[in-house]
């Protein structure tokens, strides 16, 4: 019989949501969750543009009361200009951290028409995982396309979302 004046201990659970899109442009590669992937067209931005990754790194600055990605990397400060999003993550993954939090799973969904990243899923998992220190079973990627409908799927744009959830035990 359990000890009824035992205490179970009091765990803080928090989800976060991230979303971002990048056009498409001809002269830059195409990076999603850390990975170059070969493509005719890559994402456009301050950054490397890695839309994956930066829906991540929204997801658990949400998750965590800590803002949005504009805030801590704003496109305006040309310190970030061409940064890898990976090391942004990275960055994320230590205020989090250092805020008590560890994260416990992140799952993302990207948008794009082509190419088929179904052969990348994985690498994009595992890149992101090992950023965030967590077994790259704790994080899904998934792809779908847009089905010729509007900008994603006219091939001018590339959309991702993201939800992670983040624990402190109290």
């Amino acid at each position: 019989m359990a000890d009824r004046d035992a205490v179970a201990p009091i765990i803080d659970v928090r989800t976060g949501l991230g979303w971002d899109s990048h056009r498409l442009v001809a002269g830059r590669p195409l990076i999603l969750g850390g990975v170059t992937i070969e493509s005719d067209l890559g994402l456009d931005g301050h950054s490397d543009a890695d839309v994956l990754t930066h829906a991540v790194i929204d997801a658990l600055l949400g998750a965590a009361g800590r803002g949005d990605i504009g805030e801590h990397f704003p496109d305006t400060d040309e310190r970030w200009r061409g940064a890898d999003s990976i090391a942004l993550l990275r960055h994320v993954a230590g205020l989090v951290a250092g805020d008590g939090w560890a994260v416990s799973s992140v799952d993302a969904t990207i948008v794009l028409e082509r190419p088929k990243l179904a052969s990348h899923k994985a690498a994009m998992a595992a890149r992101i995982a090992e950023t965030l220190g967590i077994d790259a079973g704790r994080v899904g990627v998934k792809a779908t396309t847009a089905e010729r409908l509007d900008a994603v799927g006219r091939r001018e744009g590339a959309v991702a979302q993201a939800v992670a959830t983040i624990v402190r035990h109290a």
